[in-house]
């Protein structure tokens, strides 16, 4: 081969050489930027989430403090769920809002990492599994008063690996709990590790208290209508008062509200199979899938259609996301989050069963209300406010000062309860 000829040779697999390092080496320093920057997200991935939000409507209609656990704390939950504290921590807390069983979905054709965060406007993170890497505030909370938290609480989960493989069996104890209804949808498992070992899941869980104000409010007036206004900037897809006493039911569709509306009273000859199937509907429009929605009215089912008078309502997404944002890294593709909010509504003929059963010490009856037992006598005892003090819509007959002394008797007994 002349000397002219090896030469250029030799320039052009060099230069090629050159250009193959370069690529591979720009390409390795997007990976690397990419990375760095959280992603700009993963196409693949998405994610689902849904979520409850209970509080109790007050005389004037707007969410009043409660204690939001029942009597028997956080008996619902099997034992390995993880408690801020202890697991009757709550017992001490008063809040608005009780968030209940948020759980997030992943869904991907193949293995990530995905890093999660989340905070909670005026309140904390009270329960969880899989294991965190961070909840915040951390130890004991001195001050339960929520108002006052110097900050929003937050929990973290890092390096949670999405594995749609993932061949296991999920912890379960031999005591049944609405919990492990919530696993029965197709999403990927998750696997966390921890200093004990690896948890795996179908899904991020997580509860809590908050002082926030809900987006909406909703007021009886003295004909038995239940008033109910739209708080928030945007509109509420949809709501449902519903009632039941007894082994009668009834609810009523209210539609989207975009400012206020009144709701009659509902017939009580409905069925609870009819309003779950409704529901389902409204939850899979919302963006769940089939499979998500009914989890989740199965795994509320006894709780949201229990005795008493509700408002069931799709919580709006901005609402949700203001008041609890959540930061996914890499971002999926696609975050669908659909929550659902509780609004019990103290009516006349709950007043009536709680006193009876108090003067009665009827157990079983005060079971059925249980945590709503204070908040419902305090609704009682501001009803009973001289008339020029009371709402417009509410102007029932004066009583007497004797009535009023056996009403602060039955208030009394109704917070050693608990």
């Amino acid at each position: 081969m002349s000397s002219r000829l090896w030469q250029s040779f030799w320039r052009t697999f060099m230069a090629r050489r050159l250009f193959c390092f370069v690529a591979i080496g720009t390409a390795g320093i997007s990976i690397a930027t990419w990375l760095a920057a959280g992603g700009q997200d993963l196409p693949d991935l998405t994610v689902h989430e849904w979520g409850t939000f209970t509080a109790i409507a007050g005389q004037n209609g707007h969410a009043v403090e409660w204690q939001p656990l029942p009597s028997t704390g956080s008996a619902d939950l099997p034992g390995f769920v993880e408690h801020f504290s202890t697991p009757n921590f709550k017992l001490g807390l008063r809040g608005t809002i009780r968030m209940e069983t948020p759980v997030m979905y992943f869904y991907s054709p193949q293995e990530v990492k995905v890093s999660v965060k989340v905070a909670f406007e005026k309140g904390i993170i009270t329960e969880w599994y899989p294991h965190a890497r961070r909840v915040e505030p951390g130890g004991v909370l001195r001050n339960t008063d929520l108002d006052q938290l110097p900050r929003n609480g937050t929990i973290a989960w890092d390096s949670v690996s999405v594995s749609p493989p993932l061949v296991t069996d999920f912890p379960r104890e031999d005591q049944e709990s609405r919990y492990y209804t919530a696993r029965e949808t197709t999403s990927s498992p998750l696997s966390v590790t921890t200093p004990r070992g690896g948890q795996q899941e179908k899904f991020l869980f997580y509860r809590g208290v908050s002082a926030s104000p809900l987006p909406l409010s909703a007021e009886l007036d003295s004909d038995g209508r239940l008033w109910v206004k739209n708080l928030s900037q945007e509109e509420i897809p949809a709501i449902i008062l519903f009632e039941r006493r007894g082994e009668a039911v009834g609810y009523r569709s209210g539609g989207a509200l975009t400012d206020e509306t009144v709701l009659d009273p509902p017939p009580l000859t409905d069925t609870v199979d009819s309003l779950c199937a409704e529901l389902e509907g409204i939850l899979v429009e919302r963006g769940l899938y089939p499979d998500e929605a009914s989890a989740m009215v199965r795994t509320w089912r006894d709780s949201w259609f229990e005795e008493g008078s509700r408002l069931i309502y799709v919580v709006p997404g901005g609402f949700v996301d203001h008041i609890l944002p959540v930061t996914i890294e890499p971002a999926p593709a696609q975050f669908t989050r659909v929550f659902v909010g509780r609004l019990e509504i103290v009516t006349p003929a709950s007043i009536q069963a709680v006193r009876t059963a108090l003067a009665a010490h009827d157990e079983a009856t005060l079971k059925k209300y249980d945590r709503f037992i204070e908040p419902i006598l305090e609704v009682a005892k501001a009803n009973q406010m001289p008339a020029a003090q009371l709402s417009p819509r509410r102007r029932p007959a004066a009583t007497s000062p004797w009535a009023l002394c056996r009403e602060f008797v039955i208030l009394s007994a109704a917070k050693n309860l608990h």
